[in-house]
């Protein structure tokens, strides 16, 4: 038998026998394992009627929400319609624009409503009508009841009038036919009988009259949805509401343009540069503050900015020089930092002539195969960067000594990576591969893909050509630029 209250009499106060975990106090009595506990005293009025009992069981008289409303914590709300949030978080709805928005604000109107429930002392909501697109998800693809468009989803409408946590999980849930049977282990107070009877709660949504809303001032939801469904937008509506703004911000950017075109020109002719680019996608007007400062150093310390000669200067993060040999300048850097930069290109030009060499060195030890750096394909690295890598990667083949057939791999490409743990063979032909690499696994790998590497080489030659500018033969022009830059570096 289950322990219980004893009646108190004038001359007897309300003694507890035992006091089980899963008890809290309703009014007057308390509520234990799902049984009222009632103080027989401050109840003779209402219960006067009925023979003295011990015991009177809440089920029949009050609603399972009464019994059961501090059941559920917010956390375990939350973590209850979890397979809710899984079917319709506008995160899966990416190639449906108008479902998506329709379930963010569905979400947004549903999150204050739950919020609004957890507050202390909240007399009643206003009812919420709420519409959401359901994913189809293992749980509710089993149904075959439910009518899911091509798309896999469908549409669910219903109104939110519950007062506590518990009743409106379950009532979204079933709304939503979603399985309810998780609730249950959340919380050692939830029994089976309310989950029973929430089952039985018909979706009966209130059809509020226009002039309720004006006359409270209450937003209308089915206005909402309306103007989500007008609101939705097409390639060509989008560019019929923005083609004006887009021709006008172009006629009033052209000067701007042409300024940062003639900016450009004359420090190149000036500096003899080879290009001058932008890693980022600034603005036009960043740009051409950029390209002042350039010419304002230039008009200081032109002596110093004579060794970027034939090079590339890129405006990015960071100083130095990229792998590829272009010099690249901080836009957070101040004059001092670009001045320090070009007096030390020179010994810049040697590591790059080092590193070739390396580059060499490796191609020689995997029978002829060519390392390249592309910048679409790989991360920006500095020179310094680079060679480290190159080094590394070439100790590792030099303590191997994989036996590779002489110039057996010539006119393969490959692209040496950091973040990689196993060999891979790109679609355009060139081999990924890490420094970390084992050299008999690497061995095998490459030589088992040699053809296939020639065949998408062949298959893709003219879009690599054009796209990466990358020629099976580019060393002498690259060698001969370098030294054409030190010999340069040391005559002035």
């Amino acid at each position: 038998m289950r322990p219980c209250l004893a009646p108190r009499t004038p001359a007897q106060p309300c003694e507890r026998i035992d006091r089980p975990s899963s008890w809290y106090l309703v009014g007057g009595g308390a509520v234990i394992n799902g049984c009222l506990e009632v103080d027989l005293h401050i109840y003779s009025e209402m219960f006067c009627h009925l023979r003295p009992v011990r015991r009177l069981c809440p089920g029949k008289i009050f609603p399972y929400w009464f019994l059961y409303s501090r059941a559920l914590s917010g956390a375990e709300a939350v973590n209850a319609l979890r397979p809710f949030y899984f079917a319709v978080h506008p995160d899966f709805f990416g190639q449906h624009p108008r479902e998506r928005e329709v379930n963010e604000n569905s979400l947004k109107r549903l999150s204050a409503y739950l919020e609004n429930l957890q507050k202390p002392g909240f007399k009643s909501l206003k009812p919420t009508q709420l519409m959401f697109y359901v994913r189809e998800t293992d749980q509710n693809s089993s149904d075959g009841q439910e009518h899911f468009s091509t798309s896999g989803f469908r549409a669910v409408k219903f109104t939110l009038h519950t007062r506590d946590l518990l009743s409106t999980v379950l009532y979204i849930l079933n709304s939503c036919s979603l399985s309810i049977e998780h609730i249950q282990s959340l919380n050692t107070n939830v029994h089976s009988q309310p989950l029973k009877e929430a089952k039985r709660i018909s979706d009966r949504p209130i059809k509020w009259d226009k002039s309720y809303y004006s006359f409270t001032g209450f937003k209308d939801p089915d206005e909402d949805l309306e103007q989500v469904w007008r609101m939705e937008t097409t390639l060509t509506s989008w560019l019929d509401n923005n083609g004006k703004s887009a021709v006008k911000k172009l006629k009033n950017s052209l000067p701007l343009r042409k300024e940062l075109d003639r900016l450009k020109d004359e420090l190149s002719h000036q500096l003899q540069l080879s290009d001058i680019r932008w890693q980022r996608s600034w603005g036009i007007a960043h740009r051409c503050s950029q390209l002042h400062s350039l010419g304002r150093l230039a008009q200081q310390n032109l002596e110093s900015l004579k060794n970027t000669k034939g090079c590339t200067i890129i405006f990015t993060d960071r100083s130095g020089m990229s792998a590829v040999g272009h010099v690249m300048l901080g836009t957070m850097d101040v004059h001092h930092h670009w001045t320090k930069l070009f007096e030390r290109l020179p010994s810049y030009f040697d590591l790059q002539r080092r590193l070739m060499l390396l580059e060499d060195q490796i191609s020689y030890l995997l029978g002829g195969i060519q390392v390249v750096y592309i910048e679409e394909l790989q991360p920006v690295l500095t020179l310094e960067e680079y060679y480290s890598l190159l080094d590394v990667f070439y100790n590792r083949l030099l303590k191997s000594r994989i036996p590779f057939h002489p110039r057996s791999l010539r006119g393969l490409q490959m692209i040496l990576n950091s973040d990689r743990y196993a060999p891979s063979l790109h679609e355009l032909g060139h081999f990924n591969i890490p420094i970390l690499c084992d050299p008999a696994n690497l061995q095998w790998f490459i030589l088992t893909k040699a053809q296939q590497a020639r065949e998408n080489m062949k298959r893709k030659e003219e879009p690599l050509s054009s796209t990466f500018s990358v020629s099976p033969e580019p060393r002498p022009s690259r060698v001969l630029s370098c030294c054409a830059r030190v010999s340069a570096s040391i005559v002035l």
